[in-house]
């Protein structure tokens, strides 16, 4: 008998490598992190991955965790970056190095170089791979999360904006991962050592809203098919800058990894990077200099809604990574640029709820539909925007 908890919402309180390159060493020049601003969804099951990955679940970018770091000695001379590295990982031949390089998985500065890249004196090297480092562990953490349903299969919960979803670079704790790994210590799944158990999708850090995760691997291998297969439903409530034109439309264009900055993406509208991108869009109210809109995921890729609108000139509100962070509709009046700076106050992330989720029940096959309410920080300042139309009317 499935045991369920669909009434209403509680809080959940627990009681009381990739092939060819070794497993990284902890020494003074090499630490093993996971890299800065990933977010894409993929299988943690092997073999779904096996079946489903290519080239990554929905076609998503990979993941890259950091492996190794080295900062160059004040005095090394001038050398080929793919000699450098091939002479300090200990059974990585230069070969691999240069194809991690074209790959743009070695990274200098926090920029992309090519195996040709002579080394400089400070320069930071960072080696980037698919798989995390070995050395990273889940730790359990007594953490409260909002439950909307759970039973014997799978739990929805509502994830609070700030909240990572699971361990990656700065954020090794206090994640949602580290919250269900407490709660479901008991669980087989959760004592595998993986570092994202049961995650078949995931949401930003300072995007909240619903998500599901799989308690078991039976679970876990039946959701993450629908939603390689889109048979999921998925409805977010955003708070852009100006109005889209039409109001109700489309939105397509390849999305992949910003050529200048790694840890935010672009729109690649030739395709000749990135991956196919679909967002539908309409707007529920417009106010003023912003609009209250619905987004629909056609696919899933990272950042998608925040950087296909951007792309159409309407960045989310106070979305710092994509521009929205600044005033970028209105008057220049010193009483109505303070008005704005002080909803940015309120709304101190981007404007970004996932307000609905459904899909279908991986034993029973019954369709399952969720929806959380819109945040109070977004209620406030979309209710001070209705106030400061009103006012001008």
């Amino acid at each position: 008998e499935t045991r369920s908890e669909p009434a209403g919402r509680r809080e959940l309180y627990a009681p009381g490598q990739d092939e060819g390159w070794p497993a990284p060493v902890a020494t003074a020049s090499c630490i093993s992190q996971v890299n800065p601003g990933m977010t894409v969804e993929e299988f943690s099951d092997t073999r779904e991955q096996e079946k489903y990955t290519e080239p990554d679940q929905e076609g998503q970018e990979q993941e890259l965790y950091e492996h190794y770091r080295y900062v160059v000695d004040p005095g090394q001379s001038m050398l080929r970056i793919d000699k450098y590295l091939s002479k300090r990982i200990e059974n990585v031949s230069r070969t691999r190095v240069q194809a991690a390089a074209q790959a743009g998985n070695i990274l200098v500065n926090d920029s992309p170089v090519k195996p040709n890249y002579r080394v400089k004196p400070l320069d930071v090297i960072q080696v980037l791979l698919p798989n995390p480092p070995r050395e990273i562990e889940l730790i359990p953490q007594d953490i409260p999360v909002t439950v909307v349903y759970e039973d014997d299969d799978l739990i929805v919960v509502d994830k609070a904006a700030g909240m990572v979803v699971h361990p990656a670079y700065g954020n090794y704790s206090g994640t949602l991962m580290n919250a269900l790994m407490y709660h479901f210590r008991d669980l087989p799944l959760f004592r595998t050592g993986e570092i994202r158990p049961g995650l078949v999708h995931r949401i930003d850090k300072n995007t909240s809203g619903l998500l599901v995760v799989a308690k078991n691997e039976y679970a876990h291998n039946r959701l993450a098919r629908q939603f390689f297969r889109r048979t999921t439903g998925r409805l977010y409530t955003a708070l852009v800058w100006g109005t889209p034109d039409p109001s109700e439309g489309t939105i397509t264009g390849h999305v992949g990894r910003n050529i200048r900055d790694r840890k935010i993406m672009q729109v690649f509208p030739d395709g000749s990077q990135g991956k196919h991108a679909v967002t539908h869009y309409r707007i529920i109210e417009p106010l003023g200099y912003v609009s209250l809109i619905e987004c629909r995921l056609e696919t899933g890729r990272t950042h998608q809604i925040r950087v296909h609108m951007a792309w159409k000139g309407h960045p989310l509100f106070n979305d710092e990574e994509y521009g929205g962070h600044r005033i970028l509709k209105g008057t220049t009046f010193t009483k109505y640029q303070q008005f704005v700076r002080n909803c940015f106050d309120l709304l101190p992330r981007q404007a970004l709820h996932a307000r609905t989720l459904s899909f279908d029940h991986p034993v029973t096959g019954k369709r399952l539909s969720f929806e959380s309410p819109v945040p109070q920080d977004m209620v406030v300042v979309i209710e001070k925007w209705r106030n400061y139309i009103a006012g001008r009317e």
